[in-house]
């Protein structure tokens, strides 16, 4: 065999063997993200042994994600920025998807405001992704920034009409605003999405009461 076909046999054995490994992993992560959602305390020791046998992207992602599921917010989340701007992080993609769950750690840890710089992180790395955008669309709710949020769920409708969820989110706008005639028509067509989802009914009971009220204290629409 000469060194050309000799070197190139080579690779091929090193990305097969790469796509095993990468295989492995992503099974072994799968396994213990499920683990988290019935015993998180368990998940958590077995992703903290698997980060000692190499310290892995997945081992990593776990061990942050347990930290959540116990409570501990901000270090997971503060563990997922990292493994986002580590070299090994792995696609833009996978570093959205990082950043996207920091986010949500964030909020759970009532840091909207960091949320929103995490979210706007991941929509650098995966731009125009639908659930990045309502994911940001939320943190902004939460602190009040409705032109933004508004912003956020206009570009994913254009992105994805007919999608439910950001009808729903855009509904909670409108009704804060006190846009009632425009809540109640994104409703209706969150429900035409979805006409089972529960947070949908109540945010169109909602918006049917402050129609009520706004109607006996005489208030246009």
């Amino acid at each position: 065999m000469s060194l050309i076909a000799f070197a190139a046999a080579t690779v091929l054995m090193m990305q097969s063997a790469g796509a095993e490994i990468a295989r492995a992993e992503e099974a072994r992560l799968e396994a213990c993200v499920a683990k988290i959602e019935t015993d998180p305390e368990n998940a958590y020791e077995d992703a903290l042994a698997w980060s000692f046998e190499g310290n892995l992207p997945g081992a990593r992602q776990c061990t942050a994600l347990a930290l959540i599921a116990l409570g501990n917010y901000e270090t997971g989340a503060e563990r997922l920025e990292s493994l986002a701007a580590s070299t090994d992080g792995g696609t833009m993609e996978q570093r959205a998807i990082y950043l996207s769950q920091a986010g949500q750690a964030w909020i759970m840890a009532g840091a909207p405001d960091v949320a929103v710089i995490s979210f706007s992180d991941a929509l650098k790395m995966a731009p125009g992704m639908v659930d990045l955008l309502l994911d940001r669309a939320s943190a902004y709710i939460l602190i009040e920034e409705w032109d933004k949020a508004l912003s956020d769920l206009d570009l994913a409708l254009a992105s994805s009409p007919g999608f439910g969820p950001a009808y729903q989110l855009r509904a909670e706008v409108y009704l804060k605003r006190k846009s009632y005639d425009l809540a109640m028509r994104d409703v209706e067509a969150a429900m035409a999405a979805d006409p089972k989802n529960i947070d949908t009914l109540l945010v169109r009971g909602r918006v049917r009461e402050a129609i009520r009220v706004a109607a006996e204290d005489g208030v246009p629409q």
